[in-house]
């Protein structure tokens, strides 16, 4: 029987730092934004930016237990958003752009390295359930919400690009049926890894990394100016998803992590490499045939979902490698395991 997925709005996580303390606070009604000038010091892809920007941003999903829903457009929340969202895409431009064209940035993404060693090679060949667990569980962040950050392009675009990218959401909200919204899915595939599928429960465990990857599918949804970028970065997950799922599938069938988990990443590897075709030619391309000015934003979505990803899969390398967590938190076994 699998654990039902929670909907209630997620606890507010614990701080890690001077700016996610101060915006936990002004959530709770409890003490002051941190100032502006503040953001402009943090480390930018350090945790504590990184958390502060999550809870802003989470606001316009879930939301969280205790915090009132006025909180989402609280005009003086939304200036410490905007500081923290200017030092967030600032690094980006400057740290993350690699292609001047789409083209060139489309045809790496669709080149497979003969000797592959990112995680999903690793997980495939190597890894165990603890580093599966640790996986799903940093991943968790994105895929009890998958596809929903991606939906706020969908008013901003239209025409051919419009509705091929309705068309591949509609499949990522399971075509209609409640049982195959891949979030559902994700919830099952934690259920056999003894998870706890409640949204949000592995808010503080995850690292920095982690928040990285999911800040930037936000960023790039919140503003009709990066709807480019957005595109971008759903390129990039259609396009590279269907190997790595199927490498994912692998590992979990040789862990025996359980039919579920199995599941999960043999529906993506079906699933996306049809939706891989109707990206590049569709979206990309109606979106282009409208707006050609918006190339360069397109290429930058590719080139910082890239990067943000690289970052997130050298620390996770880093740490199993090492023998050591990923996570800032141990994971307890939520549910008996299934084999």
């Amino acid at each position: 029987m699998r654990m039902e997925h929670h909907r209630e709005e997620p606890g507010l996580p614990l701080p890690r730092g001077p700016l996610s303390e101060g915006v936990e606070a002004y959530l709770r009604g409890a003490g002051r934004l941190p100032r502006l000038e503040d953001a402009a010091r943090a480390e930018v892809y350090g945790e504590d930016l990184q958390l502060a920007l999550y809870l802003c941003y989470e606001l316009h999903y879930r939301g969280f237990a205790g915090v009132s829903t006025d909180r989402e457009w609280d005009p003086d929340l939304l200036r410490v958003r905007a500081a923290l969202e200017h030092r967030f895409l600032s690094a980006l431009r400057a740290d993350a752009r690699a292609h001047d064209s789409v083209d060139g940035a489309l045809a790496d993404l669709l080149v497979e390295p003969v000797d592959g060693a990112g995680v999903t090679h690793f997980l495939r060949d190597e890894g165990e359930l603890w580093h599966l667990r640790e996986y799903a569980a940093q991943r968790s962040l994105y895929h009890l919400k998958e596809a929903d950050p991606h939906a706020w392009v969908l008013p901003r675009l239209w025409g051919r690009a419009k509705a091929a990218m309705a068309a591949v959401e509609f499949d990522e909200w399971g075509g209609g049926r409640a049982d195959r919204v891949h979030a559902r899915l994700f919830a099952d595939l934690m259920t056999d890894l003894g998870l706890d599928t409640t949204y949000g429960r592995y808010l503080d465990a995850a690292c920095a990394e982690a928040l990285v990857t999911v800040n930037l599918m936000s960023l790039f949804g919140l503003h009709r100016a990066l709807r480019g970028a957005l595109v971008g970065h759903f390129a990039t997950v259609e396009i590279t998803s269907s190997p790595g799922s199927r490498r994912l599938a692998e590992a979990m069938r040789r862990t025996g992590a359980g039919p579920a988990a199995e599941h999960f990443y043999d529906e993506h590897v079906e699933a996306d490499a049809v939706h891989e075709q109707v990206v590049r030619q569709d979206v990309i391309g109606g979106l282009l045939a409208d707006e050609p000015h918006l190339a360069p934003d397109v290429a930058f979505g590719i080139d910082a979902t890239e990067f943000v990803e690289d970052r997130f899969a050298a620390r996770l390398l880093a740490d199993w490698r090492a023998s050591r967590s990923s996570l800032s938190a141990p994971l307890a076994l939520e549910a008996a395991h299934t084999s």
